[in-house]
């Protein structure tokens, strides 16, 4: 069978949902089946007793306990015991498509793959709380049509539980030798972009082939050597043209870009303007 397409799918039907469950209904619809999330999932356990799988890697998440569902993930509960208190914000895949990727995000995307749920301390529990209810408060009174509203509660989450997943030491005992390659490429990738963005000189450090790379980083992540290395620089570059007044040839020399020229077709080609139409935008789409 092929997961992929046999798997269904689940996304949320607008751009931002947040709110609190008291008891197991809405996670019984995702017992005894796996599922792919479009979407992405932000959960905070203050009281529950569950049993998950995600990426058919089993986890338990219990009291006073964080968990990321990154998009593109397979996921399924197996087995909940006794009430929940459960805090959660989704975001859309829609709305993930127009939003700017953030560093501190992508810094720690690896570690969440690898290590979705964290313990927390009873006062980091009490102060994402306060996130996920301010969250909630907002999105009552202001309805969050407004992606712009969407986007700030958006960075506001991922700044608050950036350290959570910073702070953790990988464990890859469990990891199988291609996900280690992937995890190791990834990594690279966050070192390197600026400099290098030929999927050669990454093979080339880890010792393999860009053959065998391309392969096993498309099929741990589901992603190509080069989306994810672009999407590093696409992301850097929006982000300079956005919070800067850099001249875009200084943009395009700090990404080692060779010319402006080179530079901007590199740009509309995986964001379909240029980086001055981005730039005078008013949207971060």
């Amino acid at each position: 069978m092929n997961m992929e397409n046999e798997l269904p799918k689940i996304d949320l039907p607008e751009d931002v949902l947040v709110d609190v469950l008291t008891d197991s209904v809405i996670l019984n619809l995702y017992a005894h089946f796996p599922c792919r999330i479009k979407a992405e999932i932000l959960v905070l356990c203050k009281k529950g007793d569950i049993d998950a799988s995600i990426n058919l890697v089993d986890y338990h998440v219990s009291d006073n306990s964080f968990l990321v569902v990154l998009p593109g993930s397979i996921f399924q509960v197996n087995q909940i015991r006794g009430d929940v208190e459960i805090y959660f914000a989704g975001f859309s895949s829609d709305f993930l498509r127009t939003i700017n990727p953030v560093k501190s995000l992508l810094d720690i995307t690896y570690s969440i793959k690898h290590n979705p749920v964290v313990p927390l301390k009873e006062e980091m529990v009490e102060l994402i709380e306060d996130y996920f209810k301010l969250g909630k408060r907002t999105k009552e009174r202001f309805e969050l049509s407004n992606r712009e509203l969407s986007r700030h509660l958006y960075y506001c989450l991922i700044y608050a539980i950036s350290s959570l997943y910073s702070n953790r030491k990988m464990d890859t005992g469990n990891l199988s030798p291609a996900e280690r390659i992937s995890q190791d490429f990834g990594q690279l990738v966050l070192d390197n972009y600026t400099k290098e963005k030929n999927v050669a000189f990454y093979a080339s450090k880890l010792g393999i082939t860009a053959a065998y790379l391309s392969t096993i980083v498309k099929q741990t992540t589901g992603r190509t050597c080069m989306e994810i290395i672009s999407n590093m620089v696409i992301m850097d570059a929006k982000a300079q043209l956005k919070s800067t007044n850099l001249p875009i040839y200084q943009i395009a020399d700090s990404l080692n870009f060779n010319n402006v020229s080179f530079f901007g077709k590199y740009f509309k080609r995986y964001v379909g303007v240029s980086p001055q139409e981005y730039r005078n935008s008013k949207s971060d789409d």
